[in-house]
């Protein structure tokens, strides 16, 4: 199908307002977005997400690096006796972990020209569209962060359709770069982390709880750790309170109006989108990163009438950070069962 004269304008409009955001002459060819506008884009991206507004969404300059977030491994007071010795200052990076790495990623978005004839009604057509966009990048950066294992050159959508091959998320650097932070099985089960009765864990809170003993001590009182829960072990939780007292009207309604646990392993809990459903994390939010590149991001608008669609092509180079590797622990949530 064409677009109809209506929806051409607002398409033009569309193209016209990409290009005066960016400062270029037109959006109909590729086009670099300058850091300072990169920067802007991807705060827009990440207000789309509360998830993605606690951690570090930080501008590098360079594809491969040390990192960049600074944080003590440990204490930095104490006292030395100058008139015998030189007063030796700690650094404040992670050592003892590797640096970063980005890779070029790429989110296309394709309008249909239908799509665009029904939405051409709307004034602010290009504030919604564009709003849109931000909001699935931002979710993709939370999937890839949770399940992605590689960065392939090719990747394969219908195979991996939590994006797994498009780069390495903070799982997967965990199990690379620290697996002695990574529990795959208790002390009960070969190969398998059982909650329940007989299993390696009674509940929930113990599992969160030894979970968060794995964080490097000198970690555990900062008073900022929290524990991330997937949502088939906090359902299968608060299914147990269901079974406990659910018959009694006052303590239903308790369970469904409230959030019954707010802490899970003496640890504040959360949830996040895309996060395995059996999994657990305890780290610190500001200890998770997305790095990218400031002067990488590329944008370039494209009316495709052999596909009767409009094609949006936006890329940069983009990567995960563990700050510090001791200030992460989680569980292999694919071994996870319940007893």
């Amino acid at each position: 199908m064409n677009l109809s004269a209506h929806a051409r304008q607002r398409y033009h409009a569309l193209q016209a307002a990409v290009a005066r955001t960016y400062g270029v002459a037109s959006a109909r060819e590729e086009f670099n977005v300058t850091p300072s506008l990169a920067q802007t884009l991807n705060d827009k991206i990440t207000l789309s997400s509360a998830f993605l507004q606690r951690i570090n969404v930080i501008p590098v300059s360079e594809i491969k690096g040390q990192k960049v977030m600074l944080g003590l491994n440990g204490p930095a007071t104490g006292r030395t006796n100058t008139s015998n010795a030189d007063r030796v200052p700690r650094n404040l990076l992670d050592l003892a972990g590797e640096g970063y790495e980005l890779f070029d990623t790429h989110s296309d978005v394709a309008l249909p020209f239908a799509t665009i004839d029904a939405w051409a009604k709307f004034p602010n057509f290009a504030q919604r569209y564009s709003a849109a966009v931000q909001k699935q990048i931002g979710l993709d950066r939370l999937m890839i962060g949770w399940n992605g294992t590689s960065a392939a050159a090719n990747t394969d959508r219908d195979a991996n359709p939590l994006l797994q091959d498009v780069n390495k998320g903070w799982l997967q650097l965990a199990r690379e770069q620290a697996p002695e932070q990574v529990l795959s099985q208790g002390s009960v089960s070969a190969g398998k982390i059982r909650i329940g009765a007989g299993g390696d864990y009674a509940n929930l809170d113990a599992l969160v709880f030894d979970v968060s003993l794995m964080i490097d001590e000198e970690f555990r009182d900062a008073g900022d750790l929290v524990a991330i829960v997937g949502r088939d072990l906090l359902a299968h939780d608060k299914g147990k309170l269901y079974a406990a007292q659910g018959s009694t009207p006052t303590e239903k309604e308790r369970i469904e109006l409230a959030q019954v646990i707010a802490t899970y392993g003496g640890l504040p809990s959360y949830t996040c989108p895309f996060f395995p459903s059996k999994g657990v994390v305890v780290t610190s939010f500001d200890n998770l990163s997305i790095y990218f590149q400031d002067s990488s991001w590329r944008r370039h608008l494209l009316e495709n009438p052999k596909r009767s669609q409009m094609e949006d092509y936006n890329s940069r180079n983009e990567g995960y950070v563990i700050e510090q590797l001791g200030k992460f622990a989680a569980i292999e949530a694919a071994n996870v069962e319940f007893a």
